[in-house]
């Protein structure tokens, strides 16, 4: 990237938003020697003590593929909750499903990682990295299209130039909007509480998925202290809007009690220690992933239920593809902005999100009811597949990232 002398910067790419799925992305352009922009509405924490507040993401093991071919996992490891199992269980009923990572080989499923600590390692791509530049607080006040690149124009009066923009920038994202992406979108009618608690016994690296009538309940093993390990767990709680206002609103004691109600008594007394977190759900998705120059990753481009824990990992997938096919294009000497390539990145990634997208759907839909011959059909589901040894392993796979058409920092392959 270079800057000349009318406050123009000119770079291969300009990526809005530098969250979890923009800055990887940026890493994974850096590391095959792509130079590239960020642009944030929010300066980021670089405070190496920030509070825990809650909040964490389940990382499968293609993700951690992809941070660990690109230079982050090291930074993570030591921070990350291995998931050794997964066990899925409807309300009361004693029917329940067993995932064991060591049905599939000996790497977890997966990790689960406070997202303060994925925010911190990434903030490392911008310090040291002659490929990557981060512009923030900044936002994009006007846009135009050139015949061979793309321009933008800060708030500050800053323009960046480049040949491809990637709209990284949320559920929300501005990018979509100003590039003239409609969506999609279809709430849920539920909300999402998310807090972290610590229990007598350990969960042994062990996730659970309580589903009932108003939706999941789902208990994710963290990392612990040095004095607990292997007894702090992330809750994600789905309750109606209505319900969820009022718990979120209830003294800490009270709030405790509702909690130990769902998660029960199996890993002993329970203590609240983080901040609670609401977010209304909703399942939203663009018909197109691309325009002119233009192409949008991660929530930007779809948005799922939480019920599987796989919407970043959709948008890591997104990012991997996406550098994937700017770098090949770029060696044989192509236009990484055209239509022909981004195309390719859209035609691998479309299939997969909208299988993503209707399963999550499908799987809310079918248990967060107690409609009774739907019970029936639910409890007679989970003891099937947990006596079909090939179908519960195609599903450990395919959650994992797991396939011979991933892409190559997917499968630990440089770019």
């Amino acid at each position: 990237m270079r800057e000349n002398s009318r406050q123009v910067i000119e770079t291969s790419v300009l990526i809005i938003g530098a969250g979890l799925v923009g800055s990887t992305f940026a890493g994974a352009l850096s590391h095959a020697e792509i130079d590239s922009v960020s642009i944030d509405i929010q300066q980021p924490n670089k405070n190496k003590s920030i509070k825990f507040d809650g909040r964490a993401s389940a990382i499968a093991q293609g993700s951690k593929m992809v941070f660990d071919t690109i230079g982050l996992w090291d930074n993570l490891e030591k921070f990350a909750a291995p998931i050794l199992g997964i066990r899925v269980s409807e309300g009361s009923s004693s029917s329940y499903l067993h995932f064991d990572h060591k049905e599939v080989g000996e790497e977890p499923f997966g990790f689960m990682l406070e997202n303060r600590f994925l925010r911190l390692s990434q903030n490392t791509i911008y310090k040291k990295n002659t490929y990557a530049k981060l512009i923030a607080p900044s936002k994009i006040i006007e846009l135009k299209y050139d015949k061979d690149h793309i321009e933008v124009q800060l708030a500050d009066g800053l323009v960046v130039r480049a040949r491809l923009l990637v709209g990284a920038d949320g559920r929300e994202s501005d990018t979509r909007k100003k590039i003239g992406i409609p969506l999609t979108k279809l709430n849920y009618d539920q909300t999402a509480i998310v807090c972290s608690v610590q229990h007598q016994k350990s969960h042994n690296y062990i996730a659970h998925e309580h589903f009932m009538a108003s939706g999941p309940f789902a208990i994710l093993p963290l990392n612990g202290t040095q004095q607990n390990i292997g007894c702090r767990s992330s809750i994600v709680w789905i309750e109606t809007p209505e319900l969820a206002a009022t718990m979120i609103k209830l003294c800490d004691e009270d709030f405790l009690f509702e909690v130990s109600q769902r998660f029960g008594d199996f890993l002993g007394q329970l203590k609240i220690v983080s901040s609670r977190w609401q977010y209304p759900l909703s399942m939203q998705f663009a018909p197109t992933y691309i325009s002119r120059r233009a192409a949008l990753i991660g929530d930007a481009a779809h948005g799922i239920h939480p019920i599987a824990g796989q919407g970043l990992n959709m948008g890591i997938r997104d990012l991997a593809v996406l550098a994937e096919v700017i770098s090949d294009a770029s060696r044989s000497g192509r236009d990484i902005g055209s239509q022909s390539v981004l195309r390719q990145y859209q035609r691998r990634r479309r299939f997969d999100n909208t299988i993503m997208l209707a399963g999550t759907d499908g799987l809310n839909r079918l248990f967060s009811n107690s409609f009774p011959p739907l019970k029936l059909f639910r409890n007679f589901g989970l003891r099937a597949v947990n006596r079909i040894p090939s179908l519960k392993r195609a599903f450990m796979l395919y959650a994992m990232g797991k396939s011979q058409h991933a892409p190559r920092l997917m499968r630990g392959i440089k770019i």
